[in-house]
């Protein structure tokens, strides 16, 4: 990610100023040409000589633009600046007072300026974006430090981050946001706690009402006005804390979204994916600037859910311990072929399942399977809970065994009920993954009295594969992933001609027959279709709906 943090203030006496920079410095490519890998060893030189090269360029700047105050200075001009180096890329953090190319430096400095003057957020606090192709695109948050001595008892500084991709920092905002609020918060409450004390002792509102004006500076009083950020903090080792936070940032910001080559069209669960992580982020920014940082803390487990989605079968079953399922076709083996495909129909109907436990890794390792068979957004699972939950809840639900059923769902034909018990006998004895059926007795029970044996054809196709001994389970999910991008492919067909377009029963019905859903099994695929429509993404609804609108005024047009 090509990208610098810096940190701007506002001094009273010289405008717009940035005081502390951190820029990345990748290292060359192996395969580059002669003459760009010279250029490029010149390039480790110079950054080899950081220290010299940078205090020139402060020393350089500084009599450029006339002498700095106290508080436009961060580092003195004889430091070398900080330096960090990430041992896994080879890439180089530095940190200075300035950038160090010449360009650079204007950019920075024209983004200081527009972030602490012309570009003002409401409450003049806060987050804001602005930028163009040839200036760089910026990410800035301003915020108050507290000061006895300022006017209005406080100073005004902004972090901003300068990239050149529009894109990649529009998406990186809700982070940004977060881990830079979490920064600005320190620096404020850390000032905050010296503003408190100065102000007790020094009785500055007094001192200010009878202090005497410069006549240099009529806007300056007499005093130390122009204070530097770490008298205001107290913090002798700000600069090198403030370095390893952006230099966090930048690494931590330019992995967190790497691209992916994909083969066509994403599919309708990569997208889903992306909305749930992105609806996920906004509820915790939401959370935090609501209720604080220390009540939002309360929910640690949410940002690893985000990965967690992201995440293999294979992977998330590795991370439980102890008996689990690990594919579809062990729990096949372990219930039974009759058995299986019960469970798989009221999965592929949209059915409540629910499993009974004492096992609550057994339970979860059960779902991940199970989860294969649907789309991403037609899963809503909790999986372990100590008192039942509703079906519009969920369609996956773990229990413990002491939770009793309650009596409407245990006669609703649209919920099954799986009671795994462990063989007393072997209680005590020690339990692996590879002998999941030797130790557990599973009990499965519904109220629907329909024929599971007809349909739909999906299940009917994928038993005929989980069957094949033949097949490897990798084979097989391959299958089981282009079964479910056929059908999606149905369901959106059927989506845009009955809900879009608004469709008649008996259009509906040719339509079914021209994507292969009548026939043995017609009512289940027809369910199927209807359950799976649930799990379109947002993004592809309002792709349609936007068409249809534009279908319809263009004639007019």
């Amino acid at each position: 990610m090509n990208a610098l943090v810096a940190l701007c203030h506002f001094c009273e006496l010289h405008g717009p100023r940035t005081l502390f920079c951190t820029e990345a410095l990748h290292p060359p490519s192996p395969s580059a040409p002669t003459q760009v890998g010279l250029a490029l060893e010149d390039r480790e030189q110079d950054a080899d000589r950081e220290g010299e090269g940078l205090t020139m360029r402060a020393n350089s700047t500084a009599t450029q633009r006339g002498e700095m105050c106290e508080g436009c200075r961060s580092l003195p001009a004889s430091h070398p600046g900080f330096v960090s180096i990430d041992d896994e890329t080879g890439i180089r953090f530095l940190s200075h007072q300035h950038p160090r190319q010449s360009q650079l430096f204007s950019v920075v400095r024209q983004a200081c300026v527009r972030s602490l003057s012309c570009e003002v957020c409401p409450g003049r606090e806060g987050p804001i974006f602005f930028g163009d192709e040839l200036h760089g695109f910026v990410f800035s948050h301003t915020f108050f430090i507290k000061d006895v001595l300022a006017r209005g008892f406080q100073r005004w500084y902004s972090i901003v981050m300068v990239a050149t991709d529009r894109i990649y920092l529009i998406n990186s905002w809700p982070f940004l946001l977060r881990h830079l609020r979490l920064t600005i918060q320190s620096l404020q409450s850390t000032a905050l706690k010296v503003f408190d004390s100065e102000h007790g002792v020094m009785q500055q509102r007094a001192m200010r009402m009878n202090s005497v004006f410069s006549p240099a500076f009529p806007h300056q009083r007499s005093g130390n006005a122009a204070r530097s950020l770490t008298s205001l903090t107290q913090h002798k080792n700000l600069w090198a804390s403030l370095h390893s936070s952006f230099s966090w940032l930048l690494k931590a910001c330019g992995s967190r979204l790497t691209e992916k080559l994909l083969e066509g069209a994403p599919t309708e669960d990569t997208l889903v994916l992306i909305e749930k992580q992105t609806e996920q982020e906004e509820e915790m920014n939401c959370r935090e600037g609501a209720e604080g940082d220390s009540k939002s803390q309360q929910h640690p487990s949410e940002s690893a859910l985000i990965v967690q989605d992201f995440l293999s079968d294979e992977a998330k079953l590795a991370e439980i311990p102890g008996p689990k399922f690990r594919s579809l076709r062990h729990l096949r083996q372990v219930l039974g072929a009759a058995e299986f495909r019960h469970l798989a129909w009221h999965v592929l109907m949209g059915n409540q399942v629910i499993w009974r436990s004492a096992n609550p890794g057994l339970i979860q390792s059960a779902f991940i399977v199970l989860k294969s068979l649907l789309p991403v957004g037609c899963v809503c699972s909790i999986p372990y809970s100590a008192q039942y939950e509703e079906a519009y809840k969920c369609n996956f639900l773990g229990l413990s065994t002491e939770v009793p059923i309650p009596v409407h769902v245990s006669s609703s034909e649209f919920s099954v009920l799986v009671d795994v018990t462990t063989d007393r006998n072997r209680q005590n004895a020690a339990v692996n993954e590879d002998n999941v059926a030797s130790w557990f007795q599973f009990s499965i029970s519904s109220a629907n009295t329909q024929p599971t044996d007809r349909g739909p054809t999906l299940l009917n196709k994928l038993e005929v594969a989980l069957s094949n001994e033949n097949l490897s389970m990798e084979v097989v999910s391959h299958c089981l992933l282009c079964l479910k991008e056929e059908w999606m492919n149905k369901v959106k067909v059927l989506f845009k001609f009955s809900k879009v377009d608004g469709r008649g029963r008996e259009d509906t019905q040719k339509v079914l027959a021209l994507l292969g859903a009548t026939g043995p099994g017609e009512e289940d695929n027809l369910r199927l279709l209807k359950f799976w429509m649930t799990g379109l993404s947002k993004t592809y609804k309002t792709h349609l709906m936007s068409a249809v609108r534009g279908g319809e005024r263009s004639p007019s047009q």
